[in-house]
């Protein structure tokens, strides 16, 4: 568990080196001496757990809580608070705000390593299942709905920045006549190996893959104008192809994608997806033209 990290908050000194003894072979440990240094420090270092005396001299305990859970960048880490009152009103006010636990002084460090560990195996837990649910499962890409949450982030950043923002549509050239011919399992092959090649040709060229869903991977390229998106795409065009993964009922006697995509200029807010709209136009040119192809050019979102 040493990639995870917990923010003991707490003024005293001693307190924290107890609890660092305590916790440091779980995770990595992470300081702050009072309430403005823990509301910082959790927004820069994002830790996975964090463990926060109620009284200090600045901001209490109760406050700082309150406004991590008011920041939608911080509000998802849990808090376990640190108390030396044993008063139930105290614990009762901590849980209805979002505190998950108390650790009282003086500490138990069996105690206080248990629910830490508790609280950790939590946190991996839900890791895990956020990682799956946004993993294509045949493919180990993202999927459509990690792509829809990024084309959301992309597009608004376009927007402030003035930049060209491309997304592209990858198509399985004649993929159905692929499974009735070899089989879907072999059809599943594919698709694994189709990603795997665009996957790779992203981690060389920058940008970021989806598996759209069946047969279609999207792909988004920041920053990135036709001219440009063309070359790559057409790099990645030929990374399949060059695959040779044979499909005699294919117009070519392998494997091959189609490639649509739009480079927009993002004059003002709307519909990201109608950037999807206009690379799917595009698509539809390419496997007209013949497929093997890649076909698309700037647009302007206003």
């Amino acid at each position: 568990m040493n990639d995870l990290k917990v923010l003991i908050v707490d003024d005293d000194k001693t307190n924290r080196r107890v609890l660092k003894e305590i916790v440091e072979s779980m995770a990595l440990v992470l300081f702050a001496k009072n309430g403005q240094q823990a509301i910082d420090k959790s927004v820069e270092l994002q830790p996975d757990l964090i463990l926060l005396d109620i009284v200090m001299p600045d901001i209490s305990g109760f406050d700082v809580l309150n406004q991590l859970k008011n920041n939608p960048k911080v509000d998802h880490i849990p808090v376990v608070f640190i108390t030396g009152k044993h008063e139930n009103e105290i614990e009762e006010r901590g849980l209805r705000m979002g505190a998950i636990d108390f650790i009282t002084k003086p500490f138990h460090s069996g105690i206080v390593q248990a629910r830490v560990y508790n609280h950790l195996q939590s946190v991996i837990q839900k890791k895990l299942l956020d990682h799956y649910a946004y993993i294509d499962p045949l493919t180990s890409i993202p999927n459509r709905r990690q792509f829809n949450a990024r084309l959301q982030q992309e597009y608004l950043h376009a927007l402030e920045s003035n930049q060209i923002l491309t997304l592209a549509i990858v198509d399985v050239d004649n993929f159905k006549l692929y499974n009735d011919h070899y089989g879907h399992l072999k059809g599943d092959q594919v698709l694994k190996q189709v990603a795997k090649a665009v996957e790779n040709q992203m981690k060389i060229l920058g940008g970021f893959v989806a598996r759209f869903g069946g047969e279609e991977l999207v792909i988004l390229m920041p920053n990135t104008n036709a001219i440009e998106a063309s070359s790559r795409l057409e790099e990645i065009r030929q990374s399949v192809e060059s695959l040779e993964i044979p499909h005699i009922k294919n117009i070519s006697d392998y494997v091959t994608v189609s490639i649509g995509y739009s480079s927009a200029n993002i004059l003002q807010k709307g519909h990201a997806n109608t950037i999807f709209e206009i690379a799917d136009k595009y698509l539809y040119i390419a496997k007209s033209n013949g497929r093997n192809q890649v076909n698309g050019q700037t647009s302007t979102i206003k």
